[in-house]
């Protein structure tokens, strides 16, 4: 019965540790496809700072994720990804108000 018990305990943590990689994978994606987007449109000139917060925090998340720091990696993924976000919607409002070419 002992054994049957801490069968379940190892299996139970390790799928956890499985979800927790599988969680900041998803969120590095997607900061990635955002990151991407944002460099696509010009965000490096038109928004610097949100581009590059977005940028160093994806790198983080990528360093934490191969420390094995799975919930940091995810957290600075979202991270990234918000920031990278707020890049692509601060370079269309620039494009739309006629800034295109403009440096924040």
């Amino acid at each position: 019965m002992r054994a049957l018990t801490l069968a379940t305990i190892v299996l139970l943590a390790t799928s956890v540790v499985g979800c927790g990689s599988l969680y900041y994978r998803v969120s590095a994606n997607a900061a990635s496809s955002r990151l991407e987007q944002a460099q696509l449109m010009g965000a490096e000139t038109q928004a610097p700072y949100e581009y590059y917060v977005a940028r160093e925090h994806l790198r983080q998340a990528q360093i934490e994720a191969a420390q094995a720091s799975y919930g940091d990696a995810a957290s600075y993924a979202e991270t990234a990804e918000r920031y990278a976000q707020k890049a692509i919607d601060t370079t269309a409002a620039a494009r739309k108000d006629g800034r295109a070419g403009d440096a924040k």
